[in-house]
């Protein structure tokens, strides 16, 4: 089976900073993106930033200039610098992996979580 599993979530004040990683780990042969989501209460679980094997990045308008996404493809293992945190960040965020398992089967695949909190 292949593991997705996050860290890196806390709590922080409006202005801080966080850093969330995501690595992936078993019988994995290749992975085509990876991304962040988010899932604030309440609300609808929404795209944060995903980075595409090339290295190709988006982000949703909301945390453009603020979040940085990159991944280290050796470790299987994607980041999410998280600057000038808002209260409006806060969320569980979630790690999603795409790609090919060992046997070409299709890898999509979803971490459990980590949560994000951001007040004063």
């Amino acid at each position: 089976q292949v593991q997705v599993v996050e860290s890196g979530g806390g709590s922080v004040q409006p202005g801080g900073s966080l850093r969330l990683s995501c690595a992936a780990s078993g019988s994995i042969f290749s992975i085509n993106a990876m991304g962040w989501y988010r899932q604030a209460p309440g609300k609808q679980r929404e795209l944060v930033a995903i980075i595409s094997s090339g290295g190709g990045t988006d982000y949703t308008d909301s945390v453009k200039g603020r979040f940085t996404i990159s991944r280290d493809n050796a470790k299987n293992t994607v980041y999410l610098q998280m600057n000038r945190l808002q209260p409006e960040d806060t969320a569980v965020y979630y790690c999603n992996v795409k790609g090919l398992l060992s046997g070409m089967r299709r890898l999509d695949r979803w971490g459990q979580g980590t949560q994000v909190t951001v007040s004063s």
